[in-house]
């Protein structure tokens, strides 16, 4: 028996360890409340929440009334649906509050993760002559490189003149805090904007966001972040943090559905500004007279002063089926849960690696509790892409990404304990045979 004693924990590499977190776990009945896919007629090890969150049961029954209001109402369901469509984003400020750390008033649903994204640029990348760089991380997930690139091309500069990425030290596979810091510091007089990933989508890494906001503000430049793979995921306190803007997607650990709609949020600071420049849509446009037609746009003094368009009910529907349950469950529940979940993780390959006299798992995941959400993110040294595809066979879903790194992120809402024993049995299984 392996045994690991840490902070009022004693980790155990057992069946019947594993079987005695999950039976002492207060979230244990929320796996009910999601269908869990079957491989080779048994339910999977589904650990990509990070990619695609798994779908809440009631969602459909959520979808489906609107669709039975929009059978039954037609165009009049915008004002006599269960739900009135004509203000159904505004179900959602209250629901996010709490996952992100925000006052309702400076969030709102809208759009995909990328168009939201863009929107916040134009509001809050406002470079001149002297000022028009981006700091960020390197290896930002692809559409946040792309949505860089071109919106300082719209501006006149180039990438490589404007977008400043700071990497990992060499021999490293996570970003030192001090070197954000210090890149902030050294291009202070030139940075228009500082715009990190909350959490990095291939290492996993959390960034001390509190601590970039600060600097890039001590250096006179607006800073926001995106929060795909954060929202959801970890501790977010948006506003109290004084982050200027951030976005997200909902359909990874949010488990909204494939392109679920996405959110904002833009500080209480600024909502009400008039002054910041905005790509303007009618859904942005007061309230009170919205349906006037009139000619001049007149914002919402709130988030939702940056939409563009009327709800996308629908998504929208099982957008909140998913954060109902989330209200049920509570954030700081599902933050120490899943916590809970990648460290014993972390344990799990930790005891697979001495078992073999070359270290074949790496894990490049910050090991400390503050840097680190529920993905874990393992660099095979050997037989890499082998071992993934021996795992989709023996039902375990996860993610690869190139040229050798397997992702797997136990979310706290619906993976067990037991789920992680499993899956460290069979990656041992694995690694034995492959020898």
């Amino acid at each position: 028996m392996n045994e690991k004693v840490g902070l009022d924990l004693k980790y155990k590499n057992t069946l019947d360890y594993a079987r005695y977190l999950d039976e002492n776990d207060s979230l244990k009945h929320f796996r009910d409340k999601f269908y869990i896919p079957m491989v080779n007629g048994k339910e999977s090890i589904y650990f990509t929440g990070n990619s695609l969150g798994l779908q809440p049961k009631t969602t459909q029954d959520y979808v489906l009334n609107e669709l039975e209001d929009w059978a039954n109402f037609g165009v009049e369901g915008h004002f006599h649906a269960r739900h009135p469509w004509v203000s159904y984003h505004e179900l959602f400020p209250e629901l996010l509050s709490e996952i992100v750390g925000a006052m309702p008033e400076e969030l709102v649903a809208m759009n995909q993760l990328t168009v939201n994204l863009h929107l916040l640029m134009t509001s809050f990348y406002r470079p001149t002559k002297e000022r028009y760089k981006i700091i960020c991380e390197a290896k930002a997930f692809p559409s946040d490189q792309y949505a860089f690139q071109s919106q300082v091309k719209l501006h006149g500069f180039t990438p490589e003149a404007a977008i400043i990425e700071v990497a990992p030290r060499e021999g490293s596979q996570v970003i030192d805090n001090n070197d954000i810091l210090a890149a902030i510091k050294k291009h202070s007089n030139e940075t228009a904007l500082v715009l990190f990933g909350g959490v990095n989508y291939y290492n996993g890494q959390v960034f001390d966001m509190q601590a970039i906001c600060r600097a890039a503000h001590e250096a006179g430049a607006y800073c926001g972040f995106d929060l795909a793979h954060a929202a959801g995921n970890i501790e977010l306190e948006l506003h109290d943090w004084n982050v200027d803007f951030a976005c997200w997607c909902s359909y990874k650990y949010l488990n909204s559905g494939p392109g679920g709609v996405a959110g904002a949020f833009i500080h209480q600071r600024h909502i009400a500004d008039k002054t910041i420049p905005r790509l303007a849509g009618w859904w942005g446009h007061d309230k009170e007279n919205r349906f006037k037609m009139e000619k001049e746009f007149v914002p919402i003094p709130t988030a939702e002063g940056w939409q563009l368009s009327n709800a996308p009910v629908l998504s929208m529907a099982a957008h909140k089926a998913s954060l109902d349950i989330f209200k049920e469950a509570g954030m700081r529940n599902l933050i120490k849960k899943g916590k809970e979940l990648s460290g014993y993780l972390l344990y799990i390959l930790k005891d697979i690696n001495s078992l073999f006299s070359e270290k074949i798992i790496e894990v490049i995941t910050p090991n400390e509790e503050n840097q680190r959400g529920c993905q874990v993110s393992m660099l095979m040294h050997k037989d890499g892409r082998k071992i993934f595809d021996s795992l989709i066979q023996q039902g375990v879903i996860a993610d690869w990404r190139e040229p050798n790194v397997i992702r797997v992120a136990p979310v706290p809402l619906y993976n067990r304990f037991e789920d992680i024993y499993l899956f460290g049995e069979i990656i041992r299984n694995t690694l034995q045979v492959s020898k």
